[in-house]
């Protein structure tokens, strides 16, 4: 259900983006970020699910969009001190969401490991649902979750991005465009077995 939320706009290398806020919200007043690609713009995403949403400006919101417009233009900024009220996501996205912020630049992870480190091991699908829905994209860096084959899977701000961002974290690709094993992040999980389970 719809409070009084309120739009911030800004602009990046990657197109604009929109932080959606809720001003009667002292501790936690972040609620979704919006991404443009090359599908659809951030400005129709926000206002198909808010039509009557007007813009107003707060010190604190338009630090966390300064932060990200940095990110985005490749300054080394840090996202993971941004506050993200997780309560406003269901319990296993939430799990998703906490686990992958943990995913450090320069590595990735795999859906399946992921499914895995939020408490459910053949989950993989509704892992990648829970990301492709993600609230906060670049505060939780689901561009650094990637399909057991090496590809990179989907994502809000189309692929193109994805890759850009991953490269800029010295993610580099095979000829064939897959990520090396090599990035993987270290969970203690086997990525292959993981797959080998989901699919039987």
């Amino acid at each position: 259900m719809q409070g009084h939320e309120c739009y911030m706009d800004f602009s990046s290398p990657f197109g604009m983006f929109h932080i959606i806020w809720d001003p009667e919200d002292k501790a936690h007043p972040l609620r979704r970020i919006y991404l443009s690609s090359p599908g659809e713009t951030s400005l129709n995403r926000m206002k198909n699910k808010y039509p009557k949403i007007s813009f107003l400006a707060s010190p604190p919101i338009r630090e966390i969009g300064r932060l990200i417009t940095a990110f985005l233009e490749g300054v080394p900024v840090s996202l993971e001190e941004v506050p993200i009220d997780f309560n406003l996501c269901p319990p296993f996205q939430a799990a998703v969401l906490k686990a992958e912020r943990l995913v450090p630049s320069g590595h990735v992870i795999t859906y399946s490991c992921l499914a895995s480190a939020a408490g459910k091991r053949n989950a993989a699908r509704a892992t990648g649902h829970a990301l492709a829905t993600n609230l906060f994209p670049l505060l939780i860096p689901c561009h650094r979750a990637i399909r057991s084959n090496g590809t990179l899977g989907g994502y809000q701000g189309g692929l193109a991005m994805k890759r850009k961002l991953l490269e800029r974290e010295g993610i580099a690709f095979n000829h064939d465009g897959k990520v090396p094993s090599e990035f993987l992040m270290d969970t203690g999980i086997d990525p292959k077995r993981e797959e080998e389970d989901r699919s039987s």
